[in-house]
Formats: C-alpha cells, sequence, structure tokens
C-alpha cells in the first residue's frame, strides 16, 4: 500500500511554529499572518481541484454549482498569482460550451453557451467567464459572457412589475439572485467593454428597478424575491442575495463614479453584519441550525457572500470588513475543517446526528472563499504550506500477527519562489513506528510560468505487529528559509474490519479514487454517467478468504479487482431505476480476487450512463478470514 504526501511550497506559515530566521531577527508579523492565509487558500484549493471531474470538465452532477466552484478557483488564482488552475478553467469552457440534452449536465437541457431554461444558472456561468476573463484577458471568455447577458436580456420584461428578470424561461418567478446577477453582470462587462453604453444603460435601468422592487426590505435585508402582484414574498433572506446586493452597486460604481452606490453597498453590508446572518460573529445560514440541513443549493450560498464582501473590503479599505473576513477564515480553519482538509457547512462547528455537518465539494468552494478573502492583496511572493495524498490510509494487520506492516510513502514537495528554494522535511510518527529517512530535504527549482516546481522524496514506514484499531497520525513539518514552516499530517486507520457510512470521514481511507463521483442528500456516493469510485481492502498477508456487503441503489455496476486494472463485473441492475427502491444489501465474495499482494478493488459506475442518474453506495462493510 502507499501513501503520497503532497507538500506545496506556495502558501503561508503557522504562525504558532514560528521561530524566526537565522540569527534571531524576526519577519514582520503582518508578512507571516498573510503568508498563512494564503497557505490555507491553498491547502483548500487543492482539496476542492481533487473533486473535479476532467472527463466532464465539472464538479460533479451540479451545473450552477460547478460555475460558483470554477469562479472561486479563479478568484483564487486573481489573489495570490498561482495560476495553477487555468488549463482546467479552459477544459470546462471548452468541453462544456456545446449543447446538452437533459440529464448529462443539468436535469434540464443544456441550449449551448452554457444557458438553458434556468435564467440565473446562464447567470452564473457568465460571472465565472468574466473571471476567467479578468485572470487570463483571453477574449473568448468575455465574448461569452456577453453572449449569456444577450441571452438574459431576452428575459428582461417591463411588462410585469415595472421590468426585472425572470428567474425561468417560463416566466413564473423574479427573483433577487437573477436580478442581482443581472446588475452585476451588465456593470462587469460595461468596464471591460471599451466604449460601451448599451451594457451601462441596461445595469442601470436594473438597479434602478431592483432598489424600487421592494425585495431589499426595511432592515436592509434582500428577501428572496416577488409575489404574483409584485409585493415582496417576505421569504428567506440567504446570504448569496444579500452577497449579490452588495456586489451589484459595487461594480455599478466603478463604471460611473457616482458615491451614492457605494454607499448603498456599504449600507447593505453593514445590515448583513448586524443582523442573524451573523451569529456570535460568524456568517451563518438559516439552514445551518443544528435541527436543520442545507441542500446542495444552499451549501454554497455563504461563499458568494463573502465574494463579494472581500471586493467591497478592497475597494473601501475598510477595517471592519477586513477583520469580519479575518474572522470567517479563522472559524472555518479552527472549527470546520477535517482531518482530511475538508472544509465544512457549519463554519462555527458543530454537529448532531440527524443533521451532521457536511463536508462535500460544495462546502468546500463556499469556505475556500472565506479565506480567499482573508488574503491581503498584495499577497506575500514567497511561502509554504503542506498537504498530504491521500490524507487517510487504511491498514488491515492480520489478528494477532507477529510481523510488522510496511507501507511506501512518497513525499511531493511543491515551491513557486522565483529563486531555487531548499525544503527541509521533517516526518513523525507513533511511538514504535520507525520512518525511513525521517528527515530529509529538496531543492526545487520554478519555471516562471506562474505554476510550481515539484519534486518528491520516497518514504518508508513501519507499523509495528500488535499496534490496535484507532487512527494514527504521520505529522509532516517542512520548513524553507528565512523561517518559512508548515505542519500537516495524515491519519493511518488501523483496522481489523471494515465498516463505514458513504460520504464519512472514515470512508475516506478505504476510497482509493473517487473518480469524478459524488454525494446525494439521501447520503449515498454515486457515479452517473462517466463518473466511477473505487474502495481499496488491503487485507492481511495471511488472508484466505474475504467478502464484502454494499448497500446500493439505483443503476449500479458493480465490479471486483484483484490489482486496479483488470475487472469482472460481479453485480449490475438491468432496469433504469432512479427513486431508489431497489436500495438493498449485496453480499459480495471477494475470494476470487484477492491478489498478488491481498488487495481487492471494489469499482461503482452507472449501468445507464446517458441519463445521469447512476449508481449509489450507502453503507460498507467487509471482512477477512487467516488461519
Amino acid at each position: 500500500m502507499s501513501l503520497t504526501l503532497t507538500l506545496a511550497v506556495i502558501a503561508g506559515l503557522q504562525p504558532t511554529a514560528y521561530a524566526g530566521p537565522p540569527g534571531g531577527r524576526p519577519d514582520d508579523s503582518a508578512d507571516i499572518a498573510a503568508a498563512t492565509d494564503v497557505a490555507r487558500a491553498r491547502v483548500a484549493s487543492e482539496v476542492l481541484l481533487d473533486s473535479y471531474d476532467p472527463e466532464k470538465a465539472w464538479f460533479p452532477s451540479s451545473w450552477w454549482n460547478s460555475a460558483v466552484a470554477l469562479q472561486t478557483l479563479g478568484d483564487y488564482m486573481l489573489r495570490t498569482g498561482d495560476r495553477s488552475y487555468v488549463d482546467e478553467l479552459d477544459h470546462s469552457f471548452e468541453t462544456n460550451k456545446g449543447p446538452f440534452p437533459a440529464g448529462e449536465r443539468s436535469t434540464d437541457e443544456i441550449y449551448g453557451n452554457f444557458t438553458s431554461r434556468a435564467i440565473d444558472d446562464a447567470g452564473w456561468w457568465a460571472l465565472n467567464w468574466v473571471t476567467a476573463y479578468d485572470l487570463t484577458r483571453e477574449q473568448k471568455y468575455l465574448d461569452m459572457a456577453e453572449t449569456i447577458g444577450e441571452f438574459m436580456l431576452g428575459f428582461w420584461d417591463p411588462s410585469t412589475c415595472g421590468g426585472g428578470i425572470w428567474w425561468n424561461e417560463e416566466r413564473t418567478y423574479k427573483n433577487a439572485v437573477t436580478n442581482g446577477q443581472w446588475v452585476r453582470l451588465t456593470a462587469e462587462l460595461h468596464n471591460r467593454i471599451p466604449g460601451d453604453t448599451a451594457w451601462l444603460d441596461r445595469s442601470l435601468e436594473a438597479w434602478d428597478w431592483y432598489q424600487a422592487s421592494g425585495m431589499i426590505n426595511d432592515d436592509g435585508l434582500v428577501n428572496d424575491g416577488l409575489t404574483d402582484d409584485c409585493a415582496s414574498n417576505g421569504d428567506t433572506v440567504w446570504t448569496y442575495n444579500q452577497g449579490l446586493a452588495i456586489g451589484a452597486p459595487l461594480e455599478l460604481y466603478r463604471a460611473t463614479g457616482d458615491a451614492d452606490l457605494l454607499a448603498e453597498s456599504r449600507r447593505l453590508a453593514d445590515a448583513a453584519l448586524d443582523s442573524p446572518l451573523v451569529v456570535d460573529g460568524v456568517l451563518t445560514e438559516s439552514c445551518d441550525a443544528l435541527d436543520r440541513s442545507c441542500d446542495d443549493n444552499q451549501k454554497q450560498f455563504k461563499g458568494i457572500f463573502m465574494r463579494y464582501l472581500m471586493d467591497l473590503a478592497d475597494t473601501t479599505g475598510d477595517d471592519r470588513y477586513r477583520t469580519f473576513a479575518a474572522a470567517q477564515a479563522e472559524t472555518v480553519w479552527a472549527n470546520d475543517r477535517d482531518s482530511s482538509e475538508r472544509l465544512g457547512q457549519r463554519w462555527a462547528g458543530g454537529t448532531s446526528a440527524e443533521h451532521p455537518n457536511v463536508f462535500d465539494w460544495r462546502t468546500q468552494a463556499s469556505a475556500l472563499s472565506a479565506l480567499i478573502a482573508d488574503v491581503p492583496q498584495d499577497a506575500p511572493g514567497r511561502s509554504l504550506s503542506a498537504t498530504m495524498t491521500p490524507d487517510q490510509l487504511a491498514v488491515l494487520p492480520s489478528p494477532g500477527a507477529r510481523s510488522a506492516v510496511r507501507t511506501a510513502v512518497e513525499v511531493a514537495a511543491t515551491s513557486d519562489h522565483r529563486r531555487p528554494t531548499r525544503v527541509d522535511v521533517r516526518v513523525e510518527a507513533p511511538r514504535g513506528w520507525a520512518v525511513r529517512p525521517a528527515r530529509s530535504h529538496v531543492v526545487l527549482r520554478t519555471t516562471g510560468d506562474g505554476t510550481p516546481a515539484r519534486a518528491t522524496v520516497p518514504l518508508d514506514v513501519t507499523i509495528p505487529a500488535g499496534t490496535p484499531d484507532g487512527s494514527y497520525p504521520l505529522t509532516v513539518t517542512v520548513t524553507s528559509r528565512p523561517g518559512l514552516t508548515w505542519t500537516t499530517r495524515a491519519t493511518v486507520q488501523v483496522a481489523s474490519v471494515v465498516d463505514f457510512d458513504a460520504g464519512s470521514t472514515q470512508e475516506v481511507a478505504w476510497l482509493w479514487d473517487a473518480g469524478g463521483s459524488g454525494l446525494s442528500q439521501a447520503g449515498s456516493r454515486f457515479a452517473d454517467g462517466t463518473s466511477r469510485f473505487v474502495y481499496r481492502f488491503p487485507f492481511p498477508a495471511e488472508t484466505t478468504a474475504a467478502e464484502a456487503t454494499l448497500t446500493v441503489d439505483n443503476q449500479y455496476v458493480v465490479a471486483l479487482s484483484g490489482d486496479g486494472e483488470d475487472w469482472t463485473v460481479v453485480l449490475e441492475e438491468d432496469e433504469e431505476i432512479r427513486d431508489g427502491s431497489n436500495r438493498a444489501d449485496h453480499t459480495l465474495d471477494l475470494t476470487p480476487y484477492l491478489g498478488d499482494d491481498k488487495a481487492v478493488y471494489v469499482r461503482v459506475t452507472d449501468a445507464f450512463p446517458a441519463d445521469g442518474w447512476g449508481g449509489g453506495v450507502y453503507h460498507v462493510t467487509a471482512t477477512y478470514t487467516t488461519p
């Protein structure tokens, strides 16, 4: 079995571990804090990208959410100068700009140019491509944003409520999100298209209508939309609507220089910070309560708020906004981060049995926006961080075995400093374990293209015989001059049995390849279309027989392998079931697939890849027999 440890030497310090450069002269504390901010954002962005599906060029099974996640990666690159994800942005653009039938990218048909019957979905893609243009200056991104804008313009309708963009093609609802997007987008287009007047006129008209619509209530908070008789519906104040309402007049202020627009942006931000949207200093969605759960859409709302609050903080330099952003980053990092560096839904932390704190790529993207907002505009040019891949590793020792278990570990170090950088690597293991070499170093040289340089160090880890079941940390500290240091860890899970729920922290140790899979609201890990996921069970060398039980539903194909390459299908649904009505436990004999190293691989794919539903796994157990 193997463990890959990735060290990204581009992003920050752990201030508690800072000892100062040689000679005892301390670095400036502000520089240390700024480097820490970059580090956290870098680590979180790497974890987010782990969920990116390179075949579909998106984040699994969410069309508009993918646009917001991609824009978050664009925000990260603009903020830090790291250009690691430019190719993913372009790949997503080129792969997804065409039409798609319903069920392939969204439950809706995608008409082409990132448009569909959901007008707000198109709006998120347009805003993303403006960010891609700002990052790369490639005209095709701005052209696409304008094309989407022209599509949205067709749903501006003064005949109902005096104006406003319809939320959907059926023209059933005028709401805050679509119209907040519209004001922001039209102002962004004006500010980037030389000589424009048309987009500015549309933006000014839309803002005047938005302000007069009644959706902004007397407390300066944005209700969700309008009733059929054009009055505010008084519906939930969601953070993303409030964020768009902050960002819309702010971009229009940049277009016009009208100080009243900037004042309105500040008024809406101040109202939010003094409202129930902030609980004990932490941005909190109403569905974050311990007796509630947020759906897949709501998981990303808070990050959108932080995107536009960051913009306001940059524009005004107001310490209140900067202090608030710093507080969000601190609570996310301290209270809402698991051992795999995943960031959850509840930024203040907290969980309950019936409504657990959720960790997935949507919550990762949202919380990443909080970390990005805490990165100074003038990000430091040199910093240090480390991540570990896989962040959890499972070991199945023989019961009563007298022999130790050895594992190969690879440390990958990364640096973006312009000069050659020596990175020292120190590994600490639990008492009685052995790591060789325990200390090492690499010298990294960047190519100057904005992407970090990488090198690897192989390590050998020995887990002593008789180690009890439990989770054990491998702690890695990386350092480089002048005085930069960062500490991270991986978790080795020693387990005599396999027993986990899909989507849980325990699952990560057994998940060999996520393969573009996603997590459903019902609690399953699912593979749809061309996506897949693979579990690996590293049974002891003495294993003579093994079996696994999977709780599965919908359109599954389950295959087994002894090497992770040659597969045999052992279970397949032959009906197009989409409602979970076939959910059941299935026990599989793994014995014929025990490979040379006694590891067995279990792969789940989609029996009907054309319709976008796929197969889901809820719970997995595996047992084995030794002499």
